[in-house]
């Protein structure tokens, strides 16, 4: 782990110069955080809100550094929080105990559901299957607009949970007749020991393992992770490391490490772009993203634009223009990414999947219910052609 990222929060701030001439690495016009953002919501630590002693729900952090005097240093996401004992991390899931650090969430889901796996979204994962879903409280970035704030922004502690450790977790979702486990409506890498022995038991047992995220994870964790994973799908906010300061609390470089180590693994993922207006909704921006994705990735990774509804701390902005969302997606198909879907817009030519070889509509979808689909084998029943994806 580089010894240069053992910052407390209050040097962050000062060594913020430093910090800023490193997203150059985030990609082309990441070179706009060359200016100071008007405005950074990163996360805070909370000190001394560590409960008085540990409870059922505890287990030893997957991977931290002890340093001087009793700190911590969490190594599971880029906030490497350090902390003193009795502290608590931003993402509200770790703690310091005595010197050690442990997870607060860790068999207390408070969030359990079966849903379609086009709800994800994931299109290219086998479609119309039933996933298992869960959740932890707990996210280690701020989001403006977070849709799933009650649980994203409290403690564990703080809501009313299940008490379902991995082994019932596999047999819950056995029971549920589901193809897959879904890591998901919070932020999964917030409670990553829980997930992780969940995802290696899954896989013993036949059962593929989606990781839903914003892909603020560092290398150590994933690298473990992607062994037992199966899909994702990846939030990237915006292509601007100024909007994710702004934003959603976060930066832009990690997330892409994240996908050119999906897409080096072969893990099948899909992109997701919440287009919010005022923040990330410029032509420019989509432009530069989609440049990235070809010369990174290639272009066969599905890539959804989700529309924006008014959302929690932007409540009083519009929803997304529909004609934002067809611009985007004719910059992104013109700039030649393959498929290029448009969420929270139904009844949409987006929402369907076509052939990026002969056009013919292979795939259609009314909600999450697929009424026509033509791939036989992997591939286009019209042309032969494979189409990418987990069929």
């Amino acid at each position: 782990m580089n010894e240069k990222t053992l910052l407390t929060r209050r040097s962050f701030v000062t060594c913020s110069f430093a910090a800023i001439s490193s997203c150059a690495l985030a990609g082309p016009f990441a070179l706009s955080a060359l200016a100071l953002p008007a405005q950074d919501i990163h996360g805070q630590i909370f000190k001394n809100d560590a409960p008085d002693k540990l409870w059922k729900w505890s287990h030893e952090g997957f991977l931290y550094r002890k340093l001087a005097g009793d700190k911590v240093m969490c190594g599971i996401c880029p906030n490497h929080c350090i902390l003193d004992k009795g502290d608590r991390s931003v993402c509200r899931s770790k703690v310091n105990m005595n010197g050690k650090l442990y997870t607060l969430a860790y068999g207390n889901p408070c969030s359990l559901n079966v849903d379609p796996v086009e709800k994800k979204p994931l299109f290219h994962f086998k479609p119309g299957t039933r996933v298992f879903s869960l959740a932890t409280t707990g996210c280690n970035f701020r989001c403006l607009n977070c849709q799933n704030w009650e649980i994203s922004q409290a403690r564990p502690e703080d809501v009313r949970h299940y008490d379902l450790f991995p082994d019932g977790v596999v047999k819950e979702a056995i029971s549920s007749q589901t193809q897959s486990i879904a890591y998901t409506y919070s932020e999964a890498t917030t409670y990553f020991e829980y997930m992780i022995d969940i995802a290696r038991l899954a896989k013993e047992n036949g059962l593929f393992n989606l990781y839903i995220s914003n892909g603020y994870i560092n290398q150590e964790p994933l690298l473990e992770l992607v062994k037992v994973l199966d899909g994702a799908n990846i939030n990237l906010k915006s292509f601007s490391d100024d909007v994710y300061r702004k934003l959603n609390g976060g930066r832009l470089n990690p997330v892409l490490e994240t996908f050119k180590t999906l897409h080096e693994k072969k893990v099948h993922f899909e992109i997701t772009n919440l287009v919010v207006p005022g923040y990330n909704d410029n032509e420019k921006l989509v432009n530069a993203m989609c440049d990235w994705i070809l010369e990174n990735l290639g272009p066969d990774h599905p890539l959804h634009f989700l529309r924006f509804f008014p959302q929690y701390k932007l409540d009083r902005l519009a929803p997304t223009p529909v004609s934002t969302l067809d611009t985007f997606r004719d910059i992104a198909m013109k700039k030649g990414l393959h498929y290029v879907y448009l969420g929270n817009v139904p009844n949409h030519e987006g929402n369907h999947t076509c052939c990026h070889q002969c056009g013919k509509r292979i795939v259609e979808r009314k909600g999450y219910y697929i009424s026509r689909f033509d791939i036989t084998s992997g591939a286009c029943s019209y042309c032969k052609t494979v189409i990418p994806g987990v069929w």
